[in-house]
């Protein structure tokens, strides 16, 4: 009660600064309006109210709300015009009516209804069936899921979504926590794209490297990129050990008991689907190979493959959102087409599966917005700019650290906004200028630790887009994946510190990484044998 209390108190005093007419918000006719907390601290404390608030509170929508009300009133300057202004018009209005934002949001659209159309069909519960004669086991559903993963690594929103409809019976058989399979969703996402040459990440990464072969320090960049290499071997490590820690644990405990969600949230809103009871595995595969192969198609049709690019350059140029939105639609089209002249389904039963398809995905939808949004409070505060200045200052007396600190840096920006892409949008550019003729080896190493950071905060932040299509995927509730991952992404992120540490003096990947591994081991074996301890008490 006395939480409550606290917050509703804080909310009630952020509304009441809202309303004092205190400054004039227009800046003077032909004068570019600049915020008087441009590019300081107080740019990166939106999203942190906002994060603070959704741990502490477990509930996002407010907490976000909040978070972009504080961006306005900063930004106007306690102005409740400017404040409206700003953050319908500069906010809401302005990433909803974004071309990327709203292709993103048709991917997701479809994909609710690809996944209806599925269930419908039988073709999920039919899997379910099949995988169920041949995983026998709850170690065995989660390697599963994380092998699906690792080979869904063109993008990571179309993995999320992707490998939740698919793994979902297989995983809830075996009494697998929903709050554990949006974890391995969330951590073979990001961090498998980060290091697949062939990728829409790998397309950014390459992009922001300016006046340099971007695809070849890529390439380079890859057996540094300790963050997702750790996580990685993290997740096979702990399902083969059998550990669990932190509030994941907990959660475990109680799915073999058969809760499987904890909370109940999820389970709540969750409707019965009327299956066809004849459905094969078949009708399952055959809408996720047309999804695949159509959103290749896609991306690579965006990039220019059939105007002459190449097929890596192409990759290189694509527009992830535009290739996806189209992809899905036509991957739509044909699995309705094909289960029109299979029998599967009725047409009515397929148009039905459009409206549900939204329903499903409206949660994800709505943090999205919110999520979108903050973030726009948080660049037009000038939070980048804060961060870049900070990175440069810093920059000159302990170049061997620098990776080590970098990744530190990226792993907070990311974390604070929501975005990795925009982290290495600001740091890259920054690493380039700095290593580019002293140390390139060193500029590799550092380059892969700004794309390590972002894929860690972006990983674990309440706010990033990746974390909700994997709550979203894995039908979890938003607060309980961001809590129970939490200390998962920290163990990974303080030992690829200490590995970023070890490669700025050595710059050899064969040393560092190696090192990594052996920390996160024993990390491991030690957190299995505290556990063994606390049981026998």
């Amino acid at each position: 009660m006395k939480k409550k209390k606290i917050i509703r108190g804080i909310g009630v005093l952020i509304l009441c600064l809202a309303l004092l007419p205190v400054t004039a918000f227009a800046a003077e006719e032909g004068v570019e309006y600049t915020p008087p907390m441009y590019a300081t601290f107080w740019a990166l404390v939106p999203p942190v109210v906002a994060i603070l608030l959704a741990l502490i509170t477990k509930e996002v929508y407010s907490s976000l709300f909040i978070g972009i009300l504080v961006g306005g009133i900063f930004y106007s300057g306690l102005s409740f015009e400017g404040t409206l202004t700003h953050i319908f018009s500069d906010g809401f209005v302005a990433v909803l009516s974004d071309s990327y934002n709203v292709g993103i949001l048709v991917f997701l659209v479809i994909l609710g209804a690809m996944v209806g159309l599925m269930n419908r069909a039988g073709g999920s519960a039919a899997f379910g069936r099949y995988a169920k004669e041949k995983i026998k086991t709850r170690a065995g559903a989660q390697l599963a899921t994380v092998a699906l993963g690792v080979l869904i690594f063109i993008d990571d929103y179309f993995n999320c979504l992707t490998v939740g409809s698919v793994m979902k019976p297989v995983t809830d058989e075996h009494k697998v926590s929903r709050a554990k399979l949006a974890y391995l969703i969330d951590a073979t996402a990001a961090p498998v794209c980060i290091i697949a040459p062939i990728s829409s990440w790998a397309a950014a990464v390459s992009g922001f490297v300016e006046g340099e072969d971007g695809f070849s320090i890529f390439v380079r960049a890859i057996p540094y990129n300790f963050y997702a290499i750790l996580t990685i071997i993290m997740m096979i490590a702990m399902i083969l050990m059998k550990v669990d820690f932190g509030s994941m644990k907990v959660h475990e405990e109680n799915a073999l008991k058969g809760d499987l969600f904890s909370t109940g949230k999820w389970s709540e809103e969750k409707q019965d689907v009327i299956a066809n009871p004849n459905g094969k595995v078949i009708d399952l595969l055959i809408p996720i190979i047309m999804l695949i192969v159509c959103c290749v198609i896609g991306m690579i049709y965006t990039g220019g493959f059939f105007e002459g690019a190449g097929f890596v350059e192409a990759f290189s140029n694509s527009d992830a959102s535009v290739g996806l939105a189209l992809g899905s639609i036509c991957a739509l089209v044909l699995t309705i087409i094909i289960y029109l002249l299979r029998k599967v389904l009725g047409f009515t039963d397929c148009m039905q599966c459009l409206p549900d398809g939204f329903k499903a995905m409206v949660p994800a939808i709505l943090i999205l917005t919110f999520a979108w949004t903050l973030k726009a409070m948080t660049d037009s505060l000038g939070a980048a700019t804060f961060v870049a200045e900070t990175v440069k200052r810093s920059a000159g007396g302990f170049m061997n650290f620098l990776p080590a600190i970098i990744f530190l840096v990226a792993c907070f920006l990311a974390f604070s906004t929501g975005t990795s892409w925009g982290t290495f949008g600001i740091l890259i550019p920054i690493v380039v200028n700095v290593f580019m003729d002293s140390n390139p080896q060193l500029m590799i190493i550092s380059i892969s630790a700004c794309m390590a950071g972002a894929v860690c905060g972006d990983h674990c932040s309440p706010i990033s887009d990746t974390t909700i299509m994997a709550s979203a995927g894995a039908q979890c509730d938003h607060v309980s994946h961001v809590s129970t991952q939490l200390p998962y992404v920290i163990v990974a992120a303080v030992i690829s510190f200490v590995t970023y540490i070890v490669a700025g003096f050595t710059q050899s990947a064969w040393i560092s990484l190696p090192v990594g591994v052996v920390l996160l081991l024993a990390a491991l074996f030690a957190i299995k044998n505290m556990n063994l301890e606390k049981a026998s008490q």
